[in-house]
């Protein structure tokens, strides 16, 4: 090895160290004692079928409670919450764990590029918004 590939090879040794601490700092950071990682929303590649095979409501909520669904991190309560949806809201079913939907919304109407068939199965990152929230407060009204 020459001594150009020894300093490069030392160099990418710290940069990967840096990183990894850094990863992991950032990790500690965001996670509240107590609270579980966050579960992608994951869209299954189906050549026949739309990539999140319904729509649903938000209804049942009460206005005089909190008046909001928790939008959580992954399916449950211990879950962090990153958003909040509210009665007549929209949202696009995409998969199913025990009583809660992993979901795909928007707060501006627009076009999510979930009603259409995926040619290969991954988790849902874009444009809009996704996470899971309990089944009990929304209405799939069609799919």
């Amino acid at each position: 090895m020459t001594v150009m590939g020894s300093m490069q090879v030392r160099k990418l040794s710290a940069v990967l160290t840096a990183i990894a601490v850094i990863s992991a700092a950032t990790t500690s950071w965001s996670q509240k004692p107590g609270r579980r990682p966050q579960v992608p929303v994951v869209i299954e590649a189906d050549p026949d079928t739309d990539a999140c095979g319904g729509n649903g409501v938000v209804e049942g909520l009460d206005p005089l409670g909190d008046g909001f669904l928790a939008v959580r991190s992954g399916p449950g309560p211990k879950h962090a919450e990153i958003d909040r949806l509210y009665n007549s809201e929209e949202v696009y079913f995409c998969t199913v764990m025990g009583k809660w939907f992993g979901v795909v919304y928007s707060n501006q109407r627009q076009h999510c590029n979930v009603t259409a068939p995926w040619i290969s199965t991954q988790p849902y990152t874009w444009p809009c918004k996704s996470g899971w929230v309990h089944q009990k407060w929304v209405r799939l009204y069609a799919g």
